[in-house]
């Protein structure tokens, strides 16, 4: 244990092999729409972890990574189809779509990163949310291409013949999702802990005192908006795997929020905190869904619920979070278990160890 302790890749990768066998186990044990809400909630986890980094380390407000999420989907959808004219199979058909989904938008990343460089709190959201507004104005302009609000179709191939004629589909997309999740968890996780990602936080406590440390703030914010923003494209493009399919609808602005509320809920700057938004992404909505079912409304009334239910949902328990637990669900968790922790097997309910409680600090990014 203390080899681990000293050696952080060492250790993240001990965890990734244990979440992955945990996940291979998971996948078998649930029913086939079950598998595709896994799926649905890896994609997401991988666009609310680039996002917890780049507003929990650096400090940079972006209301735009449901945007981001469609370049990548887009990017995605036109690859695959491009892969499909040239008869491309197999993996390629799948990976080269992917790689195509992350440089799309880490050259998008780059270009509104080095714009916003110099912009600070809600300048910086605004120039973001730019974004909401482009994407869906570009699918439209270019609707011979985009396939305008309709969208377009992703090819994808079934799952592969060696696993089995009654291999379920929605087995195989978890397990894509979830392999995408846990390769970008991994990344980040380690990227955090290294010596950039101290200079990250600097830059976010201050950037003053980080350029007088020989840090160089502008380049240290762009590199984090374009592995956040690369992230949120492996999701879209893993998304618009999953539903073969992408559509400017699907990624509104209230999406974009979404995304944002969640890693606030979830617990921002852990990417722990970043799986529980995930989870909350896929959870939410479905629950709001059975609860506007049993409301006997009139047509008129369900017609304004629909989709409204959920932001009002989400919105009013970013409200009780932020008041009750302000550091989020991973904290709250945390300190429960913290404080479990600290118990002694023979110490009577309601007391606690002799020796000193320790805080854990909210400014690191757990693995």
């Amino acid at each position: 244990m203390s080899f681990l302790s000293r050696h952080t890749l060492a250790r993240h990768t001990l965890l990734l092999l244990v979440a992955a066998m945990a996940v291979l186990a998971l996948t078998y044990g649930l029913s086939p729409y079950r598998n595709y809400q896994l799926a649905t909630m890896a994609a997401y986890l991988c666009a609310t972890a680039g996002l917890t980094v780049l507003v929990g380390l650096s400090g940079q407000l972006s209301l735009g990574h449901g945007a981001l999420m469609a370049v990548g989907a887009y990017a995605c959808a036109l690859s695959s189809a491009e892969l499909g004219d040239r008869g491309t199979t197999g993996p390629l058909l799948l990976l080269v779509p992917l790689a195509c989904a992350i440089v799309a938008t880490a050259v998008v990343g780059a270009v509104v990163g080095l714009a916003g460089a110099r912009l600070h709190g809600p300048y910086l959201a605004g120039l973001t949310l730019t974004l909401t507004i482009v994407v869906p104005a570009i699918t439209t302009t270019f609707a011979d291409q985009l396939g305008g609000d309709q969208g377009l179709s992703v090819l994808v191939e079934p799952a592969p013949v060696g696993l089995g004629a009654t291999f379920p589909l929605e087995r195989w997309q978890a397990w894509i999702a979830c392999a995408a999740a846990l390769l970008t968890v991994f990344l980040l996780a380690n990227l955090v802990h290294s010596r950039f990602g101290r200079e990250m936080r600097a830059v976010r406590d201050d950037e003053v005192a980080a350029r007088l440390a020989g840090i160089n703030v502008g380049r240290t914010k762009v590199i984090v908006f374009v592995v956040s923003a690369a992230t949120a494209g492996l999701g879209g493009g893993v998304l618009a795997v999953l539903t073969q399919a992408v559509s400017p609808g699907a990624f509104s602005l209230a999406f974009s929020l979404f995304l944002l509320m969640a890693v606030v809920i979830g617990g921002i700057g852990h990417l722990a905190g970043a799986v529980w938004g995930a989870l909350l992404l896929v959870a939410l909505p479905e629950l709001t869904g059975s609860l506007a079912d049993r409301i006997d409304a009139s047509p008129a009334l369900a017609e304004r619920l629909d989709g409204n239910l959920s932001l009002l949902v989400f919105g009013l328990v970013l409200v009780l979070v932020t008041i009750l637990f302000p550091r989020g669900i991973h904290g709250l968790v945390t300190t429960a278990f913290g404080r479990l922790r600290r118990r002694t097997p023979d110490s009577p309910p309601g007391t606690t160890a002799a020796r000193p409680s320790t805080t854990t600090s909210t400014e690191s990014i757990d693995a």
